[in-house]
């Protein structure tokens, strides 16, 4: 069924409808087969939200279809990391830098020994390990509190998935050892995995994610509750690598074409941060041979030309807070 909150305000409804129809077109891609469990997911639903910071909500297509999370909760997660033990001691264990390696690559950086970003798995395993270490058996309670507070409702664990990823999660288990073998996670390594495997699992949705994305954007606060989320110098720190690292080895023509932090998941989820504006969530099943959504990153280079959302495009306005500190300087 299809979502259409708002009332058209700057024609977002007509946009989105207009996008998901030609977009919706696009069968290319196949579900996610090396997980089992979305190896049975229905390749057809296809849903576009926006957030916007002032927590108006417009969305077309399947926006309230559950589908996990996956990669996407690797943003949240390094959020919560830095607020835990800072930038400096993070930075220790895992670095910021792009990989141009797939999301799931056995690659760490040759000069530090430590995973390149948290947004592939060896960096988000070791954050999992940060967090671990801060929370002890509590931390997917934290981890799952956060998420719900940034969507504004309860979110819960899809079993089956997090079974299915836990069983057959090998390769993963083997970047945990080699994690714990160059000193970046601590023993033992299966908590900090099992973390890493339940916070993949956890259910949202499209309208969801456009919701956590606009909790970023509108840096850290939740724009339809009003909650403080995240702490903003956290939230900076991981727009940036959002916008470098997020889409796996397709993060420069990412930023090239579309041009706003992002985050995909191989469940096919991706959600778009245009920083103190809005957040985008869209959900579609079909992935290409990078991991990513072919709708979803369809929809997003439309939604960024319609929209002006690149982040150096000219037509892109830009922070209001900048615009309110010098409107009263003079030029020279």
């Amino acid at each position: 069924m299809a979502d259409a909150d708002g009332d058209g305000e700057f024609g977002v409804d007509r946009i989105l409808a207009d996008i998901h129809g030609l977009v919706a077109q696009n069968t290319g891609g196949e579900v996610a087969d090396y997980i089992p469990e979305l190896s049975k997911m229905d390749p057809t639903p296809f849903g576009i939200a926006v957030t916007t910071v002032g927590g108006a909500v417009h969305g077309i297509g399947d926006t309230q279809a559950p589908f996990t999370i996956q990669s996407t909760s690797k943003a949240f997660t390094y959020c919560m990391a830095l607020e835990a033990i800072g930038r400096a001691k993070v930075l220790e264990r895992v670095g910021v830098e792009p990989s141009g390696d797939p999301f799931n690559a056995i690659e760490f950086d040759p000069v530090t020994r430590r995973p390149y970003n948290p947004m592939v798995n060896a960096g988000a395993i070791t954050v999992a390990g940060i967090l671990r270490d801060v929370h002890g058996d509590a931390a997917f309670d934290e981890v799952l509190a956060r998420l719900s507070a940034a969507a504004g409702r309860r979110l819960v664990l899809d079993e089956a998935v997090y079974r299915s990823e836990a069983a057959t999660g090998h390769r993963n288990r083997a970047i945990g050892h080699l994690l714990v073998s160059v000193g970046a996670l601590a023993e033992p390594m299966e908590p900090a995995l099992d973390l890493y495997f339940r916070q993949c699992s956890i259910s949202v949705t499209a309208r969801d994610l456009a919701t956590m994305a606009a909790t970023i954007a509108n840096m850290g606060d939740q724009p339809v509750t009003g909650r403080e989320v995240f702490d903003i110098a956290a939230v900076r720190d991981t727009q940036a690598v959002m916008f470098t690292c997020g889409m796996y080895d397709y993060s420069g023509n990412w930023a090239y074409d579309v041009g706003v932090p992002a985050k995909s998941g191989v469940g096919g989820g991706i959600m778009g941060v245009v920083n103190r504006q809005l957040g985008i969530g869209t959900f579609s099943p079909r992935l290409d041979r990078k991991g990513n959504s072919v709708r979803g990153v369809e929809s997003f280079r439309l939604l960024s030309a319609e929209l002006g959302l690149h982040a150096f495009d000219l037509t892109n306005p830009g922070s209001a807070f900048v615009d309110s500190f010098f409107a009263g300087a003079g030029r020279s």
